[in-house]
């Protein structure tokens, strides 16, 4: 009376399924630069941990007596594992296996994997190479008939943006509905040259006498990183899978948490003697604001998001003495680190993300203001930079602002989270006002220098008796700035900040949907 027969065919099922498309299949994968779904699992997930549901679902072929003859496994791997020794859903295309096409998929295996991800209120990593799920032309007679989009399931991928933290990696040529799966998520990664992400493949583009193009040319990196579509990019998939892990390791596991803390060994009174003269005096020459970020944060702890995009506006997490925050600077070597559309957008990303998983939120400033001109104009500057400013404003988190050097205009509030009462200080180098004197002297007093004997030698004096008001003292007299700080300061500051806003965070439910 055993049920020895059926572990054994239990077993021999579970090796078919392993073997994914065959051996010439699996060699071609590797032909390409590129593992397996079952070698990603194993590399990026911690030893053992995995636990796979679905194992046996895919398509047999019988013979007349009802034995099993043949047997193709979906192309879709799933189940929960261990990253860090912290549980997470993770899921992946397997390309082996019609290239990830539906023709291959079982539907209900990749909505379980998403639906489980939100029941258990756990973090989803998704390693997308194919088309994701959407289908091919072969689907229609497979099928006996089309169908009408819907992206049944959709919703699910969307809530799941404000319940826990999701990660997808392009590590292939990705298309259609695989291409919305990369971009709906948190943090999305591509790997250069093996991966491609596109709306639609070459043969279509052709079809549609939009021009004969490569997938490289349709879908890089080099054009994905850059429009903001995807976060990073990696050299490799082994990479790919380091940056997911160390961003996951910032953020809690799900909204119910705080983020987690982190052990220490960098002492937070350190001061960096450095800082004393990296601003330059001349206001016109700039400096690193990344040399900035590396010195004042835990070090080595800085995680850059979006370094190819919006790049005039840095964004990232960091940790100060073991705790978790999200941090923002301008960059003074892309225009100055005047506000773009890109970046404000870029910007926004970074806000709710720190808002949906309640990181507090610092911002370095040293803000020109907008970016001015024909293309800024065009490009939708002023509501792109509205909306970032009003992210900042809905943020319920703590909020921290010192002004580096500059502080113009409207993008340049974002030194202060309106309605809120935050720490925000600046060094001595801190400079601000509607707009800066040396751009709006001449109209000003126009009336006053045209009456002037030598035109620049007044010009001369008035910026002299103008510069001498500038003075952040000035501003401190008056309580319109806080406090100013010493740079080499500006850690311990930070560090104390730090531990006040963890003391002051609560894991509320977010008020809005977290938005790709």
């Amino acid at each position: 009376m055993s049920w020895e027969d059926e572990i054994k065919e239990l077993k021999s099922r579970e090796a078919l399924a392993f073997e994914m498309g065959g051996a010439d299949k699996v060699a071609r994968q590797h032909e390409f630069n590129k593992l397996t779904i079952r070698e990603r699992i194993a590399s990026i997930s911690d030893a053992e941990s995995f636990h796979e549901i679905g194992t046996l679902a895919g398509v047999g072929q019988y013979d007349a007596e009802g034995n099993l003859k043949g047997f193709t496994p979906s192309n879709f791997v799933f189940g929960t594992a261990d990253i860090n020794g912290r549980p997470v859903v993770l899921s992946g295309d397997d390309f082996t296996v019609r290239g990830g096409s539906a023709d291959a998929s079982i539907a209900g295996k990749r909505m379980r994997a998403e639906g489980l991800a939100i029941e258990l209120r756990l973090p989803h990593i998704r390693l997308v190479d194919g088309m994701g799920g959407g289908g091919s032309v072969k689907t229609i007679e497979m099928a006996g008939r089309t169908y009408i989009p819907e992206v049944r399931g959709w919703e699910t991928i969307v809530q799941h943006l404000a319940v826990a933290p999701s990660v997808s990696l392009a590590l292939g040529s990705v298309a259609g509905i695989g291409a919305a799966r990369v971009a709906t998520a948190h943090y999305s990664v591509i790997v250069r040259d093996s991966a491609q992400m596109m709306i639609a493949g070459p043969a279509l583009v052709d079809w549609a006498s939009l021009g004969d193009v490569s997938k490289e040319e349709l879908g890089s990196y080099k054009i994905h990183t850059r429009n903001g579509s995807i976060d990073d990019e990696a050299g490799s998939e082994e990479e790919a899978f380091a940056m997911a892990k160390q961003f996951l390791s910032y953020l809690p596991s799900s909204t119910d948490e705080l983020p987690p803390l982190a052990d220490c060994d960098d002492d937070p009174n350190r001061r960096d003697e450095s800082l004393i003269d990296l601003i330059p005096k001349d206001p016109r020459k700039v400096y690193k604001m990344h040399d900035l970020l590396e010195r004042v944060v835990d070090a080595g702890s800085f995680f850059e998001i979006g370094r190819k995009w919006g790049r005039s506006i840095i964004t990232g997490l960091a940790r100060f003495n073991g705790i978790p925050v999200a941090i923002f600077a301008e960059n003074p070597r892309v225009y100055g680190g005047a506000w773009t559309a890109d970046a404000s957008r870029k910007l926004v990303r970074l806000v709710d993300l720190a808002a949906n998983f309640h990181l507090p939120l610092i911002h370095l400033e040293d803000c020109p203001g907008f970016l001015i001109g024909k293309q800024s104009e065009e490009e939708g500057t002023i509501r792109a930079g509205s909306t970032a400013l009003a992210a900042l404003g809905q943020a319920p988190v703590p909020f921290c602002c010192i002004v580096i050097r500059k502080a113009f205009g409207v993008a340049g509030a974002a030194n202060h989270k309106p309605g809120s009462h935050h720490f925000r200080a600046a060094w001595p180098s801190g400079d601000w006002g509607s707009l800066p004197i040396e751009g709006g002297i001449e109209v000003a007093y126009k009336a006053e220098l045209a009456e002037a004997d030598d035109y620049d030698a007044h010009l001369t004096k008035i910026k002299e008796r103008l510069n001498k008001l500038r003075s952040p003292y000035r501003s401190a007299e008056f309580f319109e700035i806080e406090e100013i700080i010493d740079p080499r300061d500006t850690r311990q500051y930070l560090c104390q900040w730090a531990q006040l806003a963890r003391k002051a965070s609560r894991a509320d439910p977010a008020r809005f949907w977290y938005r790709p």
